[in-house]
Formats: C-alpha cells, structure tokens, sequence
C-alpha cells in the first residue's frame, strides 16, 4: 500500500513533546487560571525575546492580531490600506472588517510579496497604512516597503502569519513595521492546538492599545473605555505554545532542509520553477510553493494524488477577483500569473529525504 505523504504531519511534533505538553494542560486545569493568566502573561515576554521586539500580546486568532492591529494603529473608518491581493483572505477582510477599504498592490514574481513600486502607485489622499504578507514564510522587502511608508507618514503592519522566526537583513520580521501580526493556527510553523495569535510591537501605545481592545475595549474591569472584542489568547493555548516555542528555530532549520532537498531535485527542470530566497532573508518555508505550467497543474496534482502525496494551491482565487472586492479591483497580472501557477508540495520538519526525493519523482515523471 502507498504511503500516504500529507501535506504536514503534525502526529511526530505532538508524540515528541507530548509529557510536556501534558503536563502544561494539567497544570493549567489544576491552577483555576483559564483567561489571561501567567501562562499568557510568560508566552508574551518569551515570544517577544525570541522576536527581539519590546511587546508582544496574545491575542485570540492570526485574524484577531490583523483587526485589533489595525485599529491600534488608527485605522477605521474612510481610510485606505494597501494590501497585496495574493494572500489568503484575512489579510483583506480585516481591512474590511474596521471599516477601511483594502487597496490591492502587485507582487514580486518570485518571492510572491509586495512589490514596492506597485505600493507606490496605489498610494491615495487616503491611504493610511500598508500591509506587507511575509508569504509561504518569506519576508517582505522591508526596507523599500518602510522608506515609502515613512515619506508618505503611513503606518506599517506586517502580517506575519506565515513567518515566525523569519529573518530579513540580519533581523526577524515581527519588529520592522509599527507592528506585526502573527496566526498560531495548528498548521503554522509554531502552531497551537486551536486558535491563537500574536501582535508584536516596539511602540508602547499600541501594545496597551492591542491589550486593551483584547478584551472588550477595558483596562479595568468594568470601566470600558471603547468598543473592543473578546480577542484573548487562551491559557491553555499559551501554555502549549510555550512547549514549543523553544524548539521552533529547530524545525525551521528542518524546514529549509526539506526546501534544499526539493530545490536539488527540480531546480532547472523545463517548466517548474522553485521558489527563490531573496539576498539577506532567511525563509522559514510554511510552504514549498513551485511555478508550474498553467496547463499542467491539475494533471501534476492527480498524478500526485494517485501515488497518495498530497498537494495544495494556494491561492487560486487573489483576493481582487473575489466578488465583495472585484468591482473595483485594479490589474494585477503578476498576481493573476501566480493564481494560475503555484503548487505548493508537502513540507514539514519530519519529512524525510526519501518522501522528498519520491515527491519529486513523482512530479517529475508527471510533467513528462
């Protein structure tokens, strides 16, 4: 029988540290201290020193990071926001759900981010802010994306959903913006058992504006000073991300290492192209995202699908093309290209070289 190769695994990471994360469950249960308790309050303090940043708050979902990180930053209401359209939805449907209007900018062909030059032509009367997609776990071009915002006094959020422990130019996203949002959904590369996510800061006002908007617009109970969400990181999430937390620079080394191995078996094959890494960042590869012939892509997928290796495509359908957005949506044809083109293969930190060689095989054999 084929071995089944899904596109992560997570039954290895969870067996590994499994008396651990026990452990940490029954200690909350035993404790009485469900909501915001010393486990949030440690995961905070642990997570900003491995971000190198001065704040971070738990916060309940990636989604959640984006709303209240927005709305920490002034942004409501007739105010702009340039977001790329090749991401996955949450990235424009926070913009929408603050009352702002998400505009779509272009990506760079190969990294799949923000491209700067497309941002700056998407600037209006009204922008207020941009935000650059760490995407599949590669930084944004941070430097170009921050000159522009600084020149034009707009606020900077990285989603950085996908990249946590991501590095550009010797620093790790998270801290090179006004803030960043990160998803600690169970698939992320340091990933919870449920919902759960993150908002980085240097700037004080908006780590207290994040805490307080967290948790129904109150600093003090019952004194509630706006309108706020229930948005709080959960005790139990924040215990189990800090049994893993310590090991995620681990499993992104693993990453990269599943990465070279893909990369060596298709680099240069007609037809395919295999993500590229810009100078100066390090990816964490949430996903190994190939270019493939449009005209192929269903056919590779079935003919991994019948040898039982899983495949995704993400994103079929950009953002702009969406109907709540498409009426107004500009022309992105780097971003139609990629809609048309990636497939992402499997990849986490288990995954041996032999699965990776029979992957590609596999594809191989396919596009023939």
């Amino acid at each position: 029988m084929t071995r089944k190769i899904p596109m992560v695994d997570l039954s290895a990471q969870t067996d590994a540290l499994w008396p651990e994360l026990e452990k940490a469950v029954h200690d909350v249960l035993r404790s009485g201290r469900f909501i915001l308790g010393p486990n949030v309050e440690a995961f905070e303090r642990e997570a900003a020193e491995f971000l190198g940043t001065r704040y971070a708050v738990g916060v309940g979902s990636g989604t959640d990071a984006l709303v209240l990180g927005l709305r920490a930053l002034g942004v409501g209401p007739g105010d702009e926001v340039i977001v790329p359209s090749f991401t996955f939805f949450a990235t424009a449907e926070a913009v929408s759900l603050v009352g702002a209007t998400p505009v779509f900018a272009d990506i760079e062909p190969t990294t799949f981010c923000l491209e700067p030059e497309s941002v700056a032509k998407a600037i209006g009367l009204r922008t207020r802010a941009i935000i650059p997609v760490h995407l599949f776990g590669h930084p944004a071009e941070m430097d170009e994306i921050q000159s522009l915002a600084q020149s034009r006094g707009l606020a900077v959020l990285e989603d950085a959903a996908q990249g946590f422990g991501a590095a550009y130019r010797g620093r790790k996203i998270g801290g090179l913006g006004n803030a960043a949002a990160f998803s600690f959904f169970p698939s992320k590369n340091l990933g919870a058992f449920g919902e759960a996510g993150l908002i980085a800061t240097n700037d004080a006002a908006v780590a207290d504006a994040v805490k307080c908007l967290r948790a129904h617009g109150s600093r003090e109970r019952y004194v509630h000073t706006e309108i706020g969400y229930n948005a709080r990181l959960d005790e139990i999430q924040a215990a189990l991300l800090r049994v893993k937390l310590p090991h995620v620079a681990k499993w992104n080394v693993e990453r990269r290492r599943v990465a070279a191995a893909y990369d060596a078996s298709l680099s240069g094959v007609e037809g395919v192209t295999v993500p590229r890494v810009a100078p100066g960042c390090t990816h964490v590869f949430h996903q190994y995202t190939l270019r493939v012939p449009p005209a192929k892509r269903a056919a590779l997928q079935k003919a991994l699908e019948a040898a039982g290796i899983a495949s995704q495509i993400y994103y079929p359908i950009p953002n702009h093309a969406l109907p709540m957005y498409a009426k107004t949506a500009p022309q992105l044809p780097e971003t139609d290209a990629a809609a048309r083109e990636v497939l992402s293969l499997p990849i986490y930190p288990e995954l041996s070289d032999a699965d990776v060689a029979d992957t590609a095989k596999r594809l191989l054999a396919a596009l023939r």
